[in-house]
């Protein structure tokens, strides 16, 4: 998964699902404001989540396309068709 480590105490926490290419499994997590720094997102594998963002790890069975935003008192889970556009 490609994850913004070192945004995950900013607010809100923010996931969502590409469909799989090659060997990633299309998610992609990060806090606060998205970026288009080519550094932004570090490689991940998916068991390593519950070390750094475990409030999601019941989100991860979600299919390609659902997004996902948690702030407290906040949980929207939604599908989004354009994340599985090519």
């Amino acid at each position: 998964m490609g994850i913004a480590l070192d945004t995950l105490s900013q607010l809100p926490l923010n996931a969502l699902r590409h469909p799989p290419e090659k060997e990633t499994c299309g998610w992609y997590i990060w806090g606060g404001e998205l970026s288009d720094a080519p550094d932004f997102f570090q490689s991940l594998h998916v068991h390593h989540l519950v070390a750094h963002a475990p409030v999601l790890v019941p989100y991860l069975a979600l299919a390609p396309g659902w997004r996902v935003l948690l702030a407290p008192e906040q949980t929207e889970v939604w599908y989004d068709p354009a994340l599985l556009a090519v």
